[in-house]
């Protein structure tokens, strides 16, 4: 390989380090809050109680809000009181952030060592 054409491929590659770091530094902002997070998602749940004479056999469903999230690998369901209801919204939104947030740095690291490991044999020689 020519040396200009080295020299080209190299600098490309230092460019596209430089703007994953600057991907990774955005993402990782959410690491460095401080607003408390919650594991789980808030829905609204529509069910039947199975009484005959009840409204939701007609129907209706009882409805209402609830946070649910994994454990030990079983699901997990707590019923929220309308007054937690935003508290626990937020907080469970904060989770999810920081979960995507995760996943990005994960998916950005991976880049990153592929743009390494071509920067090195473009830059290594036979001894």
């Amino acid at each position: 390989m020519q040396r200009r054409e080295q020299f080209d491929k190299l600098s490309r590659l230092r460019q596209s380090l430089r703007e994953l770091l600057a991907d990774l530094e955005k993402s990782l902002r959410v690491a460095f809050g401080r607003a408390p997070m919650i594991k789980g998602n808030v829905y609204e749940l529509a069910r039947k109680c199975g009484k005959p004479t009840c409204a939701c056999a007609r129907g209706e469903r009882h409805r209402s809000m609830v946070l649910t999230w994994s454990h030990e690998g079983k699901s997990k369901l707590f019923s929220i009181p309308s007054e937690r209801l935003s508290e626990l919204q937020e907080k469970s939104e904060e989770y999810l952030r920081f979960r995507r947030a995760r996943a990005r740095v994960t998916e950005i690291g991976k880049k990153i060592l592929g743009v390494m490991d071509r920067i090195e044999k473009l830059r290594r020689e036979e001894p």
